[in-house]
């Protein structure tokens, strides 16, 4: 920083420029797409969370974000959420004092909205009483995309390279697109997939809201066995970096191996848009999702989380693996898929 910028005064600002968010996100190795504001609004139209963008500023310059999502629920609860609905989120800023400023601006803004408690998912933890770290629940999967396909194939641990040769080797075909055939694809792929884990579905204007905010920066990839859609998966792709966030696959998608020709083929399409790494996302310590992408050839790198709650207030619990939702996951599974995708988008749009 320029010593004579840091005596002037610190602002935390609710009404920044997005376009100077997003340029300041833009320009950290360590901003993500759920720092931005497309994000936000996204969820904000895809959800009916209220999303909330500070910004701190010293001298008219940008020095900091934290991204926030007041969430709401009937069944969950209340929380304000950084970021709301992702994997990552919290503080990102110049220095300590800025995002001290930040996270108690984000926990002053969670009383005045009655959010009992503030999550942040990343960034910069805060230290001090009322803050709970969590560094052993989920990992993060990351790795640098190879040259080409031959080599791409290499960096595949043998049993799991042998499985994605079969699925390069099928007749299953691959679709690329952001239009209304591939969100549909994607929505009943999606829908089917999240039932049989007994999870409700997001709400089928949460994924158009992101396609059309991120425009360039978000598609659909689908394959399909004998024209019918079996897996698919919405990615973002932010600064060099492929995100497959929403993704799944119908039953019929593992006996023909359906997602090793999606994940392979989005490494393709992702290196021929000239990125450079590949996000796999986060997992649970101990799931199969977890165990899968150590399969590929990723290492595990430990998340750490923040939470505070006020004084005598429990935070919410989301955890679909905790024994309190045991009972209701077994019941979802059951469910006939219309009917679940009925009931699920009025649930989910209660669990970011």
């Amino acid at each position: 920083m320029n010593p004579a910028e840091a005596v002037l005064p610190l602002v935390i600002r609710t009404d920044a420029d997005p376009a100077a968010t997003d340029a300041f996100v833009r320009a950290r190795p360590d901003g993500t797409p759920f720092h931005l504001q497309a994000w936000l609004d996204a969820i904000e139209a895809g959800t009916r969370q209220r999303a909330h963008m500070l910004a701190a500023e010293r001298g008219g310059r940008i020095v900091g974000v934290l991204p926030l999502t007041a969430m709401r629920s009937m069944l969950f609860g209340k929380a304000m959420v950084s970021s709301g609905f992702a994997v990552g989120g919290g503080v990102l800023a110049d220095e300590a004092g800025v995002a001290g400023a930040l996270i108690d601006a984000g926990w002053a803004l969670a009383e005045r909205l009655g959010c009992p408690s503030l999550e942040l998912r990343g960034g910069s933890l805060p230290e001090g009483a009322g803050w709970q770290h969590k560094t052993e629940s989920h990992a993060g999967f990351v790795r640098t995309l190879a040259a080409d396909d031959d080599s791409e194939l290499k960096a595949i641990p043998r049993k799991q390279r042998a499985e994605v040769r079969k699925a390069l080797a099928s007749d299953m075909t691959v679709d690329l697109g952001t239009g209304r055939a591939e969100r549909a694809a994607h929505y009943a792929v999606y829908a089917e997939s999240v039932r049989n884990l007994g999870t409700p579905v997001f709400p089928a204007r949460l994924f158009a809201a992101v396609l059309d905010r991120f425009g360039d920066d978000a598609d659909i990839l689908t394959v399909r066995h004998r024209g019918k859609p079996i897996a698919s998966v919405l990615s973002l792709y932010h600064n060099g970096t492929v995100m497959p966030y929403w993704g799944g696959g119908t039953r019929e998608a593992r006996t023909v191996r359906a997602n090793e020709l999606m994940y392979f083929a989005l490494m393709r399409h992702a290196r021929g848009r000239g990125c450079t790494a590949f996000d796999f996302g986060r997992s649970k310590f101990g799931t199969g999702p977890f165990a899968y992408k150590k399969n590929w050839g990723f290492e595990p790198q430990p998340l750490a989380y923040a939470v505070r709650s006020a004084d005598g207030v429990e935070a919410r619990e989301i955890n679909p693996l905790s024994p309190k939702y045991r009972a209701q996951i077994a019941v979802w599974k059951k469910l006939p898929l219309w009917l679940a995708n009925r009931l699920g988008p009025p649930l989910a749009r209660g669990l970011g």
